[in-house]
């Protein structure tokens, strides 16, 4: 089975260590997270990975080539304008079968093969992989009807959201859906098969889960991997 990593973003948020470094060589304590995620792609029994780049790719192929010894193939695929997060699924997805899509910034341990069996046993197009966040409001929350009244007040709730992780099981028939040279994002690609009738699913994951691609997580992450790193290497299978 093939991943393909979505490596080719700018990482705006975590400007101005981006200037000069790819957010996928970010570090995570003595190894950059593109490195975490591969080693859990080839643990996950992964036998070949396709990793889209654009930004400073040629960095992340330099780091690869000269320090990564994963035992299957890595292949790059340079974008040539910018696709969005989506747009280079068309050149680097597989001709047919089920592949698994993901960002190179996340630091998880979502079990991958779990993941692909839900996908196929669904029988849709796409699966996402979803967590769910808690958000604390530091404020009373007022609830109030049409006529200004007050209904309700909530003395600082917390509010849950299920949001997506940045990790997909596909269908290699997602790529029919994307124009040559399209720029496109997930989101925008998840709606466009559902409205032309396509099946999209849900994997509910509740382990862990950080986006590094802001401050606060990418912390967090550094702390998260130095305390405890073989429960992310080899963890995703």
């Amino acid at each position: 089975m093939l991943a393909v990593v979505m490596a080719g973003g700018r990482g705006t948020r975590l400007a101005p260590y981006t200037a000069v470094l790819p957010k996928p060589l970010m570090p995570l304590h003595d190894r950059p997270i593109i490195d975490v995620i591969l080693r859990q792609l080839v643990a996950a029994g992964i036998d070949a990975v396709n990793v889209s780049v654009g930004h400073l790719g040629t960095l992340i192929e330099a780091w690869i080539r000269s320090e990564g010894d994963y035992g299957v193939p890595v292949t790059f695929v340079y974008e040539e304008t910018p696709l969005g997060t989506a747009g280079a699924l068309k050149i680097a997805a597989p001709s047919d079968g089920t592949f698994i899509a993901l960002n190179g910034d996340i630091l998880t341990t979502l079990p991958f093969t779990q993941l692909v069996a839900a996908h196929e046993e669904s029988g849709a197009i796409a699966t996402v992989a979803a967590n769910e966040r808690f958000v604390p409001i530091d404020y009373g929350v007022v609830h109030a009807d049409s006529s200004g009244r007050l209904v309700r007040l909530e003395e600082k709730p917390t509010i849950t959201y299920t949001v997506s992780m940045g990790v997909y099981a596909f269908d290699a028939r997602i790529a029919d859906h994307i124009a040559p040279g399209e720029r496109i994002d997930f989101p925008d690609l998840l709606l466009r098969v559902l409205e032309r009738g396509e099946r999209v699913s849900v994997f509910p994951f509740d382990g862990y889960w950080r986006d590094i691609g802001n401050r606060d997580d990418y912390v967090a992450a550094v702390d998260d991997f130095a305390a405890a790193p073989g429960t992310f290497i080899g963890s995703s299978g």
